[in-house]
């Protein structure tokens, strides 16, 4: 009869380190960076300090490895999207529906890359491998652009200003809670209002990058 697993046989599983890494993520994007100690996301586990310092050395690269993840996320959603188009047109609006959909999946996700911008210094070498991802990902959706603008289906426009419009279209919006519910008299991440930002920010972006042609 095999015997059981002991504890500090679980605790250093790969899958106590994905909990570990949900359970931070929701806290990091409801108290932010500074307002979430290592005690606390280990007690949100059910896990030691042990455990979660076997895992993740410092608070600072526990909050790196979930931004890496979410990046990953993103990073492979932008692939598949990429490679379905047709067009330009098609990789937009995949564009915008991939990076909405993993949003609205995980609710946490939007608050936490909002504060992301401005509550930590990005100069830490713990974040290098998530910026690293993060670079890929607006490199895709910047790319994106810029071939359809070469093959004139989109009409000429800065492109970095277009992927931080994207991004404030779309992270921004779902990460403004209560004051988006008041504003719009609905709930943000219900079925119709999630359907209605898709159509919104595709329809805005695509006359916005209409080529003279169309």
């Amino acid at each position: 009869m095999a015997s059981e697993p002991d504890v500090e046989e679980v605790e250093a599983s790969p899958s106590t380190r994905e909990k570990i890494l949900d359970t931070a993520e929701s806290l990091y994007a409801r108290f932010g960076f500074a307002g979430v100690g290592m005690r606390a996301v280990a007690e949100s586990v059910g896990v030691s300090k042990s455990a979660l310092f076997h895992h993740f050395p410092s608070k600072r690269e526990l909050w790196a490895a979930v931004h890496e993840r979410c990046f990953l996320e993103f990073d492979a959603r932008l692939a598949a999207a990429d490679t379905r188009a047709r067009d330009a047109h098609e990789r937009l609006r995949l564009f915008v529906e991939t990076a909405i959909d993993g949003l609205v999946e995980n609710p946490a996700r939007a608050p936490l890359l909002l504060r992301s911008l401005f509550e930590v210094d990005h100069d830490e070498p713990a974040d290098q491998a998530a910026r690293d991802v993060l670079q890929r990902v607006l490199a895709r959706v910047a790319a994106g652009l810029e071939q359809g603008m070469a093959s004139g289906e989109l009409r000429r426009a800065p492109v970095q200003h277009t992927v931080q419009t994207l991004i404030g279209m779309t992270v921004f919006h779902f990460a403004t809670g209560d004051f988006g519910e008041e504003l719009f008299g609905a709930p943000l991440y219900s079925a119709a209002e999630i359907r209605r930002r898709k159509d919104h920010v595709i329809d805005f972006i695509e006359r916005a990058l209409r080529s003279n042609s169309d």
